[in-house]
């Protein structure tokens, strides 16, 4: 079993900065990729970015690619989402989810455990 708490979230002008923390509970967080997820109003649950087990490997949705990192902390059991550049259509909630798998994955049936989610609104 695997807990995930995302904190981090909040309201940020455009073009400003937020830095999304997962804190994951169990023994097994450094066998499983890592996910982020946004889902706006109205609009289906949207992959951002994933991270491999070992963090040797990475991968970003288009639509923040070059503008958001993904990075984790198997030591401290989390994983991180540094968001720059942000733009009004980053509004959404964001979620944490932890893979059944180690390598990186899109999809988000791939994930086995999620967060409750926190609120990023990026005003205009």
């Amino acid at each position: 079993q695997v807990q995930l708490v995302e904190s981090g979230g909040g309201l940020v002008q455009a073009g400003g900065a937020l830095r999304l923390s997962c804190a994951a509970s169990g023994r097994t967080f450094s066998n499983r990729a890592m996910g982020w997820f946004r889902q706006a109003p109205g609009e289906e649950r949207e992959f951002v970015a994933s991270i491999s087990s070992s963090g040797g490997s990475i991968y970003y949705a288009d639509s923040v690619k070059g503008r958001f990192t993904i990075s984790r902390d198997n030591a401290k059991n989390t994983v991180y989402l540094q968001m720059n550049s942000l733009k009004p259509e980053d509004t959404a909630v964001y979620y944490c989810a932890a893979s059944r798998f180690g390598i990186v994955r899109k999809n988000y049936i791939d994930y086995d455990y999620w967060g409750q989610g926190t609120q990023v609104t990026v005003s205009s």
